[in-house]
C-alpha cells in the first residue's frame, strides 16, 4: 500500500508538473494575441461597421444600411479596380516565383560567392518602398509609364524587385531542409541536375511554394505607395487598383463609408484567394514532405 501511494504521489506530481509547464505557454502567447486583436481584429471590425455608414471623416457616422454595398456591386470603377488588382497579383506571382525559387535553391548551395551575392540580392528589401518608387519613377522612361500595359507591368516589376529577396530567403530555408540523401540516391540512379530539380527539389518545396504564394498574393493585393508615387492610378484609371481606389475615395472625395466598403471587400478577396490556394494545394493537410526519409 505504501508503494502504491508513493507511486500515485509520483504520478500526481508528474501530472501537476506537466500542467504547470503548459500554463506559461498561454502567457507567452497572450501578448501576441492582444497585439493581433488591437491592430488587426479591432480595425477590421471598425471598417466593417463603417461600410454600413455614411461618413465624411468629420461628422459622426450615419448608418445607411447596405447602400454602400449596393453601390459597390454596381460601380464599374470598382469592377475595373478589382480586375486590375487580380491581374497585378497574377503578373507579380508569375514574375517573382520562378526567379525567387531558382535564386533560393542556388543560395542554399555551397558556392564560394554565395554569401556575398546573397547579401547583395537582399539589399532591395532593406530599402523603403517610397524610396524605391521614387528612384524608379526618376529612372524610367515616361513613355513607358504612359501606356496602360507598360505602367501595370512596371508596378509589378518594381514591387517584385523589392520583395523578391524575401521570397528568395524563404525558398533558401526550404531548400536547406531537403535531405541530402535524396540527391545522393538520385545521382546513383543516374539522374542529372535537371531531373533532380523537377523530381526532388520542387516536390519537397511544395509547402514552401504555397507559403510564399499566399504572402505574395496578400502583398500584391495591397500595393499602394508604389502606385501612388509612380502612376497615381494612371494613365487614366489603368493602374487604379483597389487600395488606390480606396485611398482616393476616402481621402480625396471624403466618402469614408464607401472607402470602408472597398477595404472590407479587399480583405474578403485576399482571404478568399489565400484559402483557395491553401485548400487546393494540400497545404492544409500538413502532410510531411519527408516521408520515407
Amino acid at each position: 500500500m505504501s508503494q502504491l501511494s508513493s507511486y500515485t504521489k509520483v504520478r500526481g506530481g508528474r501530472k501537476a508538473a506537466a500542467g504547470d509547464v503548459g500554463r506559461p505557454s498561454v502567457a507567452w502567447a497572450l501578448p501576441g494575441i492582444v497585439f493581433f486583436a488591437l491592430f488587426a481584429i479591432v480595425p477590421l471590425a471598425i471598417a466593417v461597421y463603417l461600410s454600413f455608414c455614411h461618413w465624411d471623416g468629420l461628422n459622426s457616422p450615419t448608418p445607411v444600411g447596405t447602400d454602400n454595398w449596393t453601390r459597390l456591386f454596381k460601380d464599374p470603377e470598382f469592377r475595373q479596380a478589382a480586375w486590375l488588382s487580380l491581374l497585378l497579383t497574377n503578373v507579380s506571382w508569375a514574375f517573382q516565383t520562378p526567379v525567387a525559387l531558382l535564386l533560393g535553391v542556388w543560395a542554399a548551395g555551397r558556392q564560394r560567392s554565395r554569401i556575398f551575392l546573397s547579401a547583395v540580392f537582399f539589399i532591395p528589401l532593406l530599402l523603403s518602398t517610397t524610396a524605391i518608387a521614387m528612384l524608379f519613377h526618376a529612372l524610367l522612361d515616361l513613355n513607358l509609364m504612359g501606356s496602360s500595359t507598360g505602367a501595370l507591368l512596371t508596378v509589378a516589376f518594381v514591387g517584385g524587385w523589392q520583395f523578391m529577396p524575401f521570397h528568395t530567403l524563404i525558398y533558401q530555408g526550404g531548400a536547406r531542409q531537403i535531405p541530402e540523401v535524396l540527391y545522393q540516391a538520385a545521382a546513383i540512379d543516374g539522374a542529372g541536375m535537371l531531373r533532380q530539380f523537377f523530381h526532388i527539389t520542387l516536390p519537397q518545396l511544395r509547402n514552401t511554394i504555397t507559403t510564399s504564394s499566399v504572402l505574395m498574393i496578400v502583398g500584391s493585393l495591397t500595393y499602394f505607395d508604389t502606385v501612388l508615387i509612380m502612376t497615381k492610378g494612371g494613365p487614366g484609371t489603368d493602374t487604379t487598383i483597389l487600395p488606390y481606389l480606396m485611398y482616393r475615395t476616402g481621402f480625396q472625395t471624403y466618402d469614408l463609408g464607401y472607402a470602408a466598403a472597398i477595404a472590407t471587400a479587399l480583405v474578403v478577396v485576399a482571404t478568399g484567394l489565400s484559402l483557395i490556394l491553401v485548400r487546393f494545394s494540400g497545404f492544409g493537410s500538413m502532410r510531411s514532405t519527408r516521408e520515407g526519409v
